[in-house]
């Protein structure tokens, strides 16, 4: 079945879908507007947010209440009656240079918050970017565990947590890569090439994994998701009618559904008047919860 429009939402960098089994209802953020969004098929209705900074990346509390990453750090936010975001710091990131944010980010299988942060000026090619992981609890620093990045995206998990994905969707990189991640210690290790994108349509941005253990991956600019195998072979590729794909993330009843946010870029669009969109495609095949982050 081709992408079906769930939600007009015009968003100008539309990412970090989660899907909310406890409520039916997706969430998602746009980074640059500052909102937070929420959408479910029960009512069709969509609720928006306002946070106090860029909101880039968010994971589930149990209480219903949200880890984020943010411009400054990770924080704790809860959508109040009045349309705004409470936030309160969990821990604050010293960040490499002025102008940098948290970008792509989840929780692996144990509930672990994982999020990379990248130089929002993306044509000055700054490798600046990192990987920090954040525990249930934890007082000390945040600390890089991966670097050597421009913009760390595409984070995801095997279903028994045991490999981690992690691409760099900037122009001059486009590469995917598999970590063995050692699902005691939240450790990832033998870093190794899962995808080289410059091979495929389509910038690797934003993730997701399915129940069979194969990758989603939006290939940005090229209007495609694109469905690796855990030996890391093209399985399927299938279309939304934006150019710009930004994350994809399984949700619905049954978790056989994949929405995905979008980016309405700046300039003519009249090619693509539905960027900025969300979307849901039916692909045949079902996809997992997301953890929770274990606080």
């Amino acid at each position: 079945m081709p992408a079906q429009l769930i939600v007009d939402a015009r968003n100008a960098t539309g990412e970090s879908p989660v899907w909310r089994p406890e409520e039916q209802a997706l969430y998602w953020v746009d980074i640059p507007a500052q909102r937070l969004h929420r959408w479910s098929p029960l009512d069709n209705l969509t609720l928006t947010w306002e946070a106090p900074q860029m909101i880039a990346c968010i994971a589930r509390y149990g209480d219903g209440s949200w880890i984020a990453g943010m411009q400054t750090g990770l924080f704790r936010v809860h959508p109040n009656a009045d349309g705004t975001l409470a936030a309160s710091l969990l821990i604050d990131v010293e960040h490499a240079r002025d102008g940098m944010r948290f970008n792509d980010g989840r929780c692996d299988r144990q509930g672990r918050f994982w999020a990379g942060t990248m130089f929002m000026d993306m044509a000055a090619n700054a490798v600046v970017g990192a990987m920090y992981r954040y525990d249930a609890g934890q007082t000390t620093p945040l600390t890089p565990q991966l670097t050597d990045f421009i913009v760390p995206n595409g984070l995801g998990f095997s279903p028994d947590g045991t490999i981690m994905y992690l691409s760099d969707s900037h122009p001059t990189v486009q590469k995917i890569w598999a970590f063995d991640y050692d699902i005691d210690t939240g450790t990832p290790s033998n870093r190794r090439v899962f995808v080289d994108m410059n091979q495929f349509p389509g910038r690797p941005d934003g993730g997701a994994v399915d129940a069979d253990g194969c990758y989603w991956i939006c290939g940005n600019d090229a209007g495609l998701i694109h469905r690796f195998t855990p030996a890391g072979k093209l399985d399927r590729s299938l279309a939304v009618p934006v150019k710009k794909p930004a994350m994809c993330a399984f949700g619905g009843k049954d978790l056989d559904t994949l929405f995905v946010t979008s980016i309405r870029p700046g300039g003519d669009i009249s090619d693509q008047p539905l960027a900025g969109g969300v979307f849901a495609l039916q692909p045949g095949v079902k996809g997992l919860e997301e953890p929770s982050f274990k606080g």
